[in-house]
């Protein structure tokens, strides 16, 4: 399709438009890329006066610019050149839809004894105690939603369903749980092990998921407050205000019976609560979200080929670690589904844990530095060591475009790591730099080991944020899940192998959709910038390639708009050839252009950012084992 649209867009001989015409190349310049996007908000037994529009609608937001998040510790605000603007249309079920669907839900649900929750629950003052409890597949419940919309949904667009099933006479106490994926490394369940992995909300499954896929694409997330009460957002506790103990009040929404006179919530809350949950968790999080790190990645220009550069300091005496624990095939193949255009593989050097290296850890722990000549505090005390330590790990030459640096420290039964994992910056300019895992007795006795740290810290590193923070384009407020927005925590109830849920290891197809557009932009941005090393002097010998490079950010800009985000992102990629044909006719190096370029905006980043403080912008991942 690309090939042909490339092909469509040449300039006949001797039309060649003008280097100040064009329409959409920029040399220089950022992307104009802009999208309507289409929300469906389907109340599914929730009825007009409980939940009125006005309310509802007054809590959502109209457009959304995606940022650089890592740019935002250093007071830089880098925004991606895409513009979303939202087009809500709300739907309220029937009765007939609403019978069919809770029949369908009836027959899904298995009585199961109550979770550790719904009975911390029950000990508390609530409105009522629960009395039995049934488990319900939460991929069933998807698909029968993606593919059984009421009329005028249509569920390949954005859809959110928020369910209410409390108040009918079939009614059932129930949790939704996805099981049948366990660590790949462990053959850990957590699914079926733990209360703290019974859900009130799923979705984002993709077409080709290997274990529930949806056979088609569809882009469904629903939640159910007359499920639970659960682990994941605290709403089992309505006693404490403060639950994670920080000292800020924690606003979450209860159950859907404790909105009520003498309950935890008015009900006339409900509606801006469910106005909330869209914004700041469907639409913030999930369905059109910033990216954690620049996607482009930090090299000279866009990598074809990227290697997953594993490096394991064993140091787990009598345990070959990255032989147990490590499935290189499976990473690859999870990670290639996000990043579908690049060459990705893999390979892993085992190196001692070395005295040094050991005492940095230690102090990484306890708070102390082992650089503090460097000025930098103990979170960058491995940064630092493998900084010093990088030319070793660098075993690819010339063979890849980049090689994504991941160290994975084995320590020994004795030390209980207080981390999984996380993707660290370069503590300068907020650039993604290196990949950190962390694997010991405790860890592996909790249900983990390397392999889906490795996917998780990678998809930062590439970009990815996880569904329980981000950026809210009209404050400007980068956000996680405590104080006023505690209730973040729901994003993570999602397909998603950026989630803390433990339940899947694959990206969903929001993660896919996000990537593909940040990508988009990406790449038209790359083409605008090396567009702008060409000497003026050599316009006529490359005007032809220039104009095809115009003419195919148009059709990338159409694409995006269409909501057609892999062909957007070809044709960008596309674009961009051109410019590369077009510099290196005029004699300019690519390589050496970007380089400079890039070296020039880091620098310039670094000196307005000197004293700005470093944050991890909750790339820290972990412990994800709650009870």
């Amino acid at each position: 399709m690309v090939a042909a649209l490339v092909g469509a867009s040449a300039t006949p001989a001797g039309a060649a438009a003008p280097a100040h015409r064009y329409h959409f190349l920029s040399p220089g310049g950022q992307p104009r890329l802009t999208e309507t996007v289409p929300v469906n908000v389907v109340f599914l037994g929730y009825e007009q006066p409980q939940v009125g529009q006005a309310a509802f609608k007054g809590e959502l937001a109209r457009k959304y610019e995606p940022v650089v998040r890592s740019r935002l510790s250093y007071d830089v605000v880098e925004k991606l050149g895409i513009t979303y603007k939202y087009d809500y249309k709300v739907k309220y079920t029937d009765r007939a839809y609403e019978n069919k669907f809770f029949s369908q839900l009836s027959r899904l649900a298995k009585p199961a004894p109550l979770t550790q929750y719904q009975t911390a629950y029950n000990t508390q003052a609530g409105v009522l105690d629960i009395t039995a409890n049934h488990t319900i597949d939460a991929p069933s419940v998807e698909k029968w939603l993606a593919f059984h919309p009421p009329a005028g949904v249509d569920t390949r667009r954005n859809t959110v369903f928020f369910i209410n099933w409390y108040g009918r006479s079939d009614f059932k106490f129930h949790v939704y749980t996805k099981t049948g994926e366990p660590d790949p490394d462990t053959g850990y369940d957590f699914g079926a092990n733990r209360d703290s992995r019974k859900m009130i909300a799923w979705g984002g499954t993709t077409a080709d998921d290997e274990e529930t896929g949806l056979g088609a694409t569809r882009r469904v997330w629903f939640h159910d407050l007359s499920a639970g009460p659960e682990s994941v957002t605290a709403n089992y506790d309505v006693t404490n205000a403060d639950v994670d103990g920080d000292g800020e009040a924690d606003y979450r929404m209860p159950p859907i019976w404790e909105y009520r006179a003498g309950g935890y919530r008015a009900p006339s809350a409900l509606a801006g609560d469910l106005g909330k949950i869209t914004r700041f968790v469907a639409l913030n999080l999930l369905m059109t979200t910033s990216p954690l790190y620049p996607v482009e990645l930090p090299t000279a220009e866009p990598p074809r080929s990227i290697n997953i550069d594993s490096n394991t300091y064993e140091g787990w005496p009598g345990v070959d670690a990255s032989k147990q624990y490590l499935k290189p095939r499976l990473i690859v193949d999870e990670l290639s589904e996000l990043r579908w255009s690049n060459k990705l593989d893999f390979d892993n050097q085992d190196f001692a844990l070395d005295a040094k290296n050991r005492a940095c850890y230690d102090g990484f722990e306890s708070g102390e530095s082992c650089y503090p000549e460097s000025g930098l505090p103990s979170d960058a005390n491995l940064f630092l060591y493998n900084r010093e330590n990088l030319a070793r790990t660098k075993d690819d030459g010339d063979r890849v475009d980049y090689e994504l640096p991941v160290f994975n420290y084995v320590l020994p039964p004795d030390v209980d790591p207080s981390l999984l994992g996380f993707a660290d910056d370069d503590w300068a300019t907020g650039d993604q730099s290196y990949v950190f895992n962390f694997l010991s007795q405790s860890i592996v006795e909790s249900g983990y080991g390397l392999s889906t740290t490795t996917i998780h810290e990678v998809g930062h590193h590439l970009g990815m944020s996880h569904p329980h923070d981000g950026y809210d384009s009209e404050t400007g407020v980068d956000y996680g899940p405590s104080g006023s927005t505690f209730f973040a925590w729901s994003g993570d109830e999602s397909n998603s192998m950026m989630s803390y849920i433990d339940v899947n290891w694959d990206f969903s197809q929001f993660d896919r959709d996000n990537s593909d557009r940040f990508l988009t932009a990406a790449y038209w941005e790359a083409a605008n910038r090396l567009a702008a090393t060409i000497p003026s002097g050599k316009a006529g010998k490359v005007r032809g390639d220039l104009a095809k490079a115009d003419a195919l950010l148009g059709l990338a800009k159409a694409a995006f708009a269409k909501h057609e985000y892999r062909a957007a992102y070809a044709l960008a990629d596309a674009a961009y050839g051109k410019v590369v044909a077009a510099a290196k006719k005029a004699g300019v190096d690519p390589n050496s252009a970007a380089r400079t370029m890039a070296a020039e905006a880091s620098a310039e980043r670094a000196k307005s950012d000197l004293h700005s403080p470093h944050e991890f912008i909750d790339t820290l991942d972990g412990p994800r084992s709650q009870p």
